[in-house]
């Protein structure tokens, strides 16, 4: 089996002024992973014990440290030709684009299960106690296997090479050879499975929440729960959760253009350096866009949100005019305004003994002895303005 081939194709220039978006893409996947390990350092205890945490933590690790790996060589590549063309850089180069590319697939897959026990088969989650513990040894599992899976290239299963743009190392996957041409179609398959099963499962959990909440607003409740009605039905955990899980899904769906070319090549020996080196640099986005996919949605931004949000519901209402109402019978009011009226003078007359002070304690008695006179007649007349309101004709009569 012909193990190597590390001869530059025929287009191949030394691209010395053209590494400024490998370096962005670089600075990109750094600088977002380290913020999203340091944002779920800080978070609440609690949720550093769940396994979602854990593996969110996982991904985030796994995504800076091929950054970090491959990134470089990448960028030396382009400043010195002659780095890939050596056998053993290619090699390893080869295996952090297989190792870290299958990797990612393989947590995303597994955040998505993660979520869909908790949620649509929660016996069965709390049945295999699925915690930190859990994820720590589920991940160690991925790293073991997807190590000893990316490994059988550089044992003989298949050949790495340098690509015909001559800034990347990958297998070959236009070898003639069976044994090599099986573990090119192994690993395709391995990676459109770990796709369609994490879009399979955020749809069946997106799916269960919003069911979830239907059942919420049908059943019925008493007006003292209207608050916690509201509450359910606009839970920020829940809405998190679903917008995290769609554009996860999206992501993962936009970026898996490598797998297209994977097939393509397989089976159609045509070559396109172009479009193989596009669909490595697609690929090399889903790390990072996956940490600011946690960041910008993390719980504490939605809670924010609608907290906003319901500061100005409130701001509008308390904005809003307002009929005034009386003091005395406010269900009568503005309903005629001869009684309306009558219970104007009535209040006004009550607040007579506040504001009139005599000198003397004969007048003071005197005054507030004729005022609640005056105040007790006043009353008799908006009670009896009340009990002939039944008898009267409508508002039109009170025309003109």
């Amino acid at each position: 089996m012909d193990r190597q081939n590390f001869t530059h194709g025929p287009d191949s220039t030394n691209n010395t002024s053209n590494f400024a978006l490998p370096m962005f893409m670089f600075a990109g996947g750094a600088i977002g992973n380290l913020i999203a390990i340091f944002v779920l350092s800080v978070s609440i205890r609690e949720r550093k014990s769940s396994a979602f945490y854990t593996l969110v933590c996982g991904l985030a690790v796994t995504d800076l440290l091929g950054t970090c790996l491959a990134s470089p060589l990448t960028i030396a590549n382009y400043l010195d030709p002659n780095v890939l063309m050596m056998p053993h850089v290619c090699e390893f180069h080869s295996f952090l684009l297989l190792f870290f590319g299958l990797t990612g697939l393989s947590i995303i897959c597994a955040m998505a299960a993660e979520r869909y026990l908790a949620i649509c088969c929660p016996y069965t989650y709390q049945r295999w106690r699925v915690d930190r513990g859990f994820a720590l040894k589920f991940l160690s599992l991925i790293y073991i296997s997807h190590v000893v899976f990316c490994c059988l290239p550089a044992m003989g299963a298949s050949a790495s090479e340098l690509q015909q743009s001559a800034t990347w190392c990958f297998i070959n996957w236009r070898t003639p050879e069976p044994v090599a041409a099986a573990y090119c179609v192994l690993y395709g398959v391995v990676s459109l499975l770990l796709i369609l099963g994490t879009i399979v499962l955020n749809l069946a959990v997106c799916s269960a929440l919003l069911l979830m909440r239907r059942r919420t607003a049908r059943r019925p409740v008493a007006k003292g729960s209207v608050g916690q009605r509201w509450t359910a039905l606009s839970s920020t955990a829940e809405t998190q959760m679903i917008a995290v899980l769609v554009t996860t899904s999206v992501v993962v769906l936009a970026c898996s253009a490598p797998l297209i070319r994977v097939f393509h090549n397989c089976f159609i020996l045509e070559q396109d350096p172009t479009a193989d080196l596009a669909s490595i640099r697609i690929a090399s986005v889903n790390p990072i866009l996956d940490p600011w996919i946690y960041i910008l949605l993390r719980r504490s931004l939605f809670r924010r949100i609608f907290r906003l949000t319901r500061r100005r519901r409130r701001t509008r209402r308390n904005s809003s005019p307002k009929a005034p109402r009386n003091s005395f019978h406010p269900e009568l009011t503005g309903k005629s305004p001869v009684l309306t009226q009558l219970i104007g003078n009535a209040n006004i007359t009550a607040q007579l003994p506040f504001s009139f002070k005599t000198t003397t304690n004969n007048a003071g008695s005197l005054c507030q002895t004729q005022t609640e006179d005056v105040v007790s007649e006043c009353l008799a007349l908006s009670r009896a303005a009340s009990s002939s309101m039944h008898q009267l004709p409508s508002h039109s009569c009170w025309k003109d």
